[in-house]
């Protein structure tokens, strides 16, 4: 069975936050190195991974994480306020 591709904006968070990866990989428990796996796309978190994720950064899951690839925070931000998906 193969593995569903996932796509996050975990590097785009983490930076606007001036987070290093470290720093991440404490905070949620895992190896520095997981996060860069994670960030590349080379990972899918476990959903207990991906919900300490999300609680870091205070947003929702379909925030971070996709199936579809991501569009720019502030393009989804603005089609969210005009109402359009």
């Amino acid at each position: 069975m193969k593995t569903r591709q996932l796509y996050n904006r975990i590097a785009v968070l983490r930076n606007e936050r001036g987070i290093s990866r470290k720093e991440l990989a404490t905070a949620i428990g895992v190896n520095y190195q997981t996060v860069g796996y994670l960030e590349r796309g080379e990972y899918n978190p476990s959903l207990d991974l991906a919900f300490k994720i999300s609680e870091f950064f205070g947003l929702p899951i379909e925030i971070i994480f996709s199936t579809q690839p991501m569009k720019p925070l502030s393009e989804e931000l603005y089609e969210r306020r005009r109402g359009i998906s």
